[in-house]
């Protein structure tokens, strides 16, 4: 009983500051949710983590908040009206890491206003979660990887010599004819002695 208190008590310590230090951003501040402001530049100096809060601020009536994906807050892309976050002051919990994007999908006000949000999400104290274990698998080829022939058992087309593994491979050599004048050339190297001194 002791010990799985004192196991509740350690897991409880090390999340808790991670809840304790979420932090609830105003977006825009005290301009809130509007037309016209830079929203980019709001963000730019801010490190948002798993666990924060994104608090929209508005009129109600006067604008919304659509959670978009990358293209539709390029384009300004509007979706259903039922998506809509329409309370004046809209929470959003940042629940995973990564790219998110927030547009306002009133009238023009995303294209001609700028009313748009893009951030990265992080993990609170750079801590990630260890990756789901996987089942073995085949490596996969890379694409310029030739394809492996299957093994088959062949020939050689170059006969094989045998040598001893510490001599070194045979260099063709051809000697040449000496001359009074021209010394007669030397092996490339000197022979190796026989570990054999039998032979």
């Amino acid at each position: 009983m002791a010990s799985n208190m004192f196991l509740m008590l350690t897991i409880v310590a090390m999340f808790l500051p991670t809840i304790a230090m979420a932090t609830d951003y105003i977006v825009g501040d005290d301009s809130g949710w509007t037309i016209n402001f830079d929203y980019q530049a709001w963000a730019k100096d801010k490190v948002f983590q798993v666990g924060d809060k994104l608090v929209f601020q508005y009129p109600q009536g006067y604008h919304n908040v659509f959670k978009v994906n990358g293209t539709a807050f390029k384009n300004c892309d509007i979706l259903p009206e039922n998506e809509a976050l329409t309370s004046g002051n809209d929470t959003i919990v940042l629940k995973t890491p990564g790219r998110k994007w927030y547009i306002c999908g009133v009238s023009n006000h995303c294209a001609a206003y700028g009313q748009k949000l893009a951030i990265t999400v992080q993990y609170p104290y750079g801590w990630a979660p260890a990756p789901a274990p996987s089942s073995p698998t085949a490596p996969t080829p890379e694409p310029w990887a030739p394809t492996p022939e299957p093994w088959a058992s062949t020939t050689p087309s170059v006969p094989a010599t045998t040598t001893e593994p510490w001599a070194p491979a045979p260099q063709p050599w051809t000697p040449v004819p000496s001359s009074p004048s021209t010394p007669a050339p030397s092996a490339p190297w000197p022979p190796a002695p026989s570990p054999y001194p039998w032979i």
